[in-house]
């Protein structure tokens, strides 16, 4: 007898609350595999494919696409045992007996791709009610994975459509553009955001419509002209506060009433970490960044100052300083600004975490970032010269204890050995927690940082 099974939007973690339904993966009358992927979420953090523990058919899905589902909501339901186009206490589905749901159980128990499923989840299959399911799916042509591994294909009536990022659909589908009418321009046919924009801007200078209306415009309000409570404006565009730029705002500002913060800075000659990050990238090998050669700096002077990387008990009123450094780093993207997490940053050479900067930054720029890759760090660094500004004051990445702050570095005159001449000077900052530590720690924090920066062979000495 085929049971009837509600799987709901899982817990994506670390407080999220909420997901947009980007994209339905199956439909009504569809046979799913156990850890199939079966609709894909936007949530404030990430783009992810949410797959279902059970195995049957879909025989109702709750909301469409562009709709917010609270944590807890239902997402599908699923006749487990149930033939296709079949009544739910028919015979068995093909390719779903033994699995946990048929088994009676609660499901694989994986609720996210990459996150504890031990198998690649299987290929969706469709399968409609007038003809039986095929023994073996039909062939989908190939298409080669990007660097990131992260390629997918946006299934049509006509056939698969090749598409790379996430964005690309989100962008093709907030303009109302069909991506069966484009010719990808990449390897293969994979259409690429540039295919889409060149779209777009056809479609404006012909002056047609989009095959699909576009995405609603923000409301503007109005104060009337007889409201007795004072306006703020009379007039003025509502930008609702939602996704990336919603879950920035709530983090800064707990951060703000929680955290007691104070700031301290300092200029140094970087001239001589330049030229070592000259002579390194001389010798061959992959690009060492800048970024690389400060967390790595940032590193050594956290074991030297621990008191730095630890967090808040509020309510056990504790410091606990924690013995593993994983490293958050600001990156602004087209979503707004995100800190991904480089795992154990402490045990890793420059190299290694040159490495992981660059593959975390290009996941960032495709919108690909997973939950996990964006959550748990302990301590940030912030590089904000690339906005071509000299100093801040940053807020506190909540709950972490305190953030360096790196400023652009520009040839400006600098005492040098006695004489005046013209040096590559950067301005470091040091936004930390008052409660972890007083100034004199964080002080010596910062002098360690800026000695490494004006002679790198300190950084060898301390090792």
């Amino acid at each position: 007898m085929a049971q009837v099974l509600e799987f709901k939007l899982p817990d994506l973690g670390e407080g999220l609350t909420e997901a947009e339904i980007v994209r339905w993966l199956v439909e009504v009358g569809d046979v799913v595999a156990v850890d199939q992927p079966v609709v894909e979420v936007e949530t404030a953090k990430a783009m992810v494919e949410v797959p279902c523990p059970y195995g049957g058919v879909v025989t109702a899905r709750f909301g469409e696409e562009g709709t917010e589902l609270p944590v807890g909501a239902p997402l599908i339901t699923v006749a487990v045992g149930a033939a296709p186009g079949g009544p739910t206490d028919g015979a068995e589905v093909p390719g779903t007996q033994g699995t946990p749901a048929a088994a009676g159980s609660q499901g694989s128990g994986n609720v996210l791709v990459g996150y504890g499923t031990s198998e690649a989840p299987a290929r969706r299959r469709r399968v409609r009610p007038d003809r039986p399911a095929p023994a073996t799916p039909p062939p989908v042509p190939a298409v080669p994975e990007p660097a990131n591994g992260r390629a997918r294909t946006a299934e049509s009536a006509d056939g698969p459509v090749a598409v790379i990022s996430p964005l690309v659909r989100r962008l093709a589908r907030e303009n109302g553009l069909d991506l069966r009418e484009l010719t990808g321009s990449g390897p293969d046919g994979l259409i690429l955001r540039a295919d889409v924009e060149y779209a777009l801007r056809a479609a404006a200078a012909q002056g047609r419509t989009a095959t699909a209306p576009p995405a609603p415009r923000p409301h503007v309000v109005a104060e009337p002209a007889e409201a007795t409570a004072p306006a703020v404006a009379s007039a003025g565009t509502r930008v609702p506060l939602k996704g990336v730029r919603g879950a920035v705002a709530d983090k800064l500002s707990r951060s703000r009433r929680e955290i007691p913060d104070a700031t301290c800075w300092v200029d140094a000659d970087a001239t001589e970490l330049m030229r070592a990050r000259t002579a390194m990238n001389a010798a061959g090998g992959p690009k060492i960044s800048l970024l690389a050669l400060l967390a790595r700096i940032s590193t050594a002077a956290l074991a030297r100052f621990p008191e730095l990387n630890s967090t808040v008990d509020q309510e056990a009123r504790e410091i606990v300083r924690l013995d593993h450094v994983h490293l958050g780093f600001a990156a602004q993207t087209e979503r707004g600004l995100v800190v991904p997490v480089v795992r154990d940053a402490h045990t890793r050479d420059t190299e290694s975490l040159n490495a992981e900067f660059a593959r975390l930054t290009e996941s960032a720029r495709t919108g690909t970032l997973t939950p996990g890759e964006l959550t748990g760090g302990t301590f940030t660094l912030n590089n904000y010269g690339v906005f071509g500004v000299d100093g801040s004051t940053p807020i506190i990445n909540h709950p972490e204890a305190a953030m360096l702050g790196v400023g652009r570095i520009i040839a400006k005159p600098w005492v040098h050995e006695g004489e005046l001449a013209v040096r590559q000077v950067v301005q470091l900052s040091l936004t930390f927690d008052h409660r972890v530590c007083d100034g004199g720690t964080a002080g010596g924090f910062l002098r360690y940082v800026a000695d490494c920066v004006e002679q790198p062979a300190v950084l060898l000495r301390t090792l």
